[in-house]
């Protein structure tokens, strides 16, 4: 099991970022559905915990085949895809992720946010992260990948004309107002001998890029959600689950194979060769059944190829 804690800052507050981190997984999920791949929502509904009382509870599957480097292919089936729990509790919450023919396979995400640029060392109140576990991601500075790269996110170009931020600066974490961090310990469990390592490496990769692109572009969209309610932005995530549901769902439709011929349970039964030829099917070299070394009865075939 591989543990770490990555700890994001933003030119936002908490009360702010409620808003703008539902918003900013709508847009993001629909934009990157497609083909189908994407991220399907399965359920969106209110629940209650008896510690961090009243949240949101969803459960999303995300299909994500061509995304996955090939020696990792050979693991799953070409209609792949991770199941998401993820429990809302701001500004608490949790997420978890699971394959369900990969028992062994495991990702926890614990998220908290507050008001400050990351100093809190022990922002979950038990054990703390050793330090060398910890990743402070710079949302200016960090490099992204060059196919997630867009001007308009660039936080070194972005200008807020509603609320008159940006552009960053180097140092901004240090002196900028406001200012909140997102912390999140993330564990990723992969328990396979020989890939272990390999694969919780990679996903703490994959985690890593998805963390700094999600919050570059939360903050870079404010002027499209800045303002709004939460009720308003509840509004505009059923909107948008509704369109990525379909932009999923119509793209496997589209680009499914043609299905296979069921299977038949119907049984033929022959007992010798020319009966056999008759029906137009290819053999093999056959025992003769006048030997007896072969058990007397008929030989049954499926009449449907495997």
């Amino acid at each position: 099991m591989l543990l770490k804690e990555y700890r994001i800052c933003m030119p936002l507050t908490v009360e702010e970022y409620r808003i703008g981190q539902l918003y900013m997984i709508s847009k993001h999920s629909c934009e990157q559905s497609g083909g189908g791949e994407g991220v399907e929502v399965v359920k969106n509904e209110s629940d209650t915990h008896p510690e961090y009382g009243r949240g949101q509870l969803t459960e999303k599957r995300i299909y994500l085949n061509s995304k996955l480097p090939a020696w990792l292919k050979t693991f799953v089936p070409r209609l792949f895809y991770v199941t998401e729990k993820a429990w809302n509790f701001y500004p608490y919450t949790i997420t978890e992720y699971s394959v369900s023919y990969l028992p062994k396979f495991s990702i926890r995400i614990e998220t908290r946010f507050e008001n400050n640029n990351g100093d809190n060392s022990n922002v979950f109140g038990d054990t703390p992260t050793q330090a060398e576990n910890v990743s402070f991601l710079d949302i200016l500075s960090d490099p992204v990948p060059e196919k997630h790269y867009k001007e308009s996110e660039d936080l070194s170009r972005w200008q807020s004309s509603k609320t008159g931020r940006g552009p960053l600066e180097n140092g901004w974490r240090d002196n900028h107002k406001p200012i909140m961090c997102s912390y999140k310990r993330v564990q990723c469990s992969f328990e396979v001998y020989g890939f272990q390592t390999r694969t919780e490496e990679f996903v703490h990769r994959i985690i890593r890029d998805i963390l700094l692109v999600g919050h570059r572009q939360a903050v870079t969209w404010i002027d499209e959600w800045h303002g709004l309610s939460y009720e308003d932005v509840r509004e505009y995530e059923q909107v948008m689950q509704e369109k990525t549901n379909s932009k999923v769902k119509s793209s496997q439709n589209t680009h499914s194979p043609t299905p296979p011929r069921p299977a038949f349970s119907r049984s033929i039964s022959v007992t010798d060769e020319r009966s056999l030829v008759k029906m137009g099917v290819t053999t093999a070299a056959m025992p003769d059944p006048c030997d007896p070394s072969v058990p007397s009865g008929a030989i049954r075939l499926n009449s449907t190829p495997e």
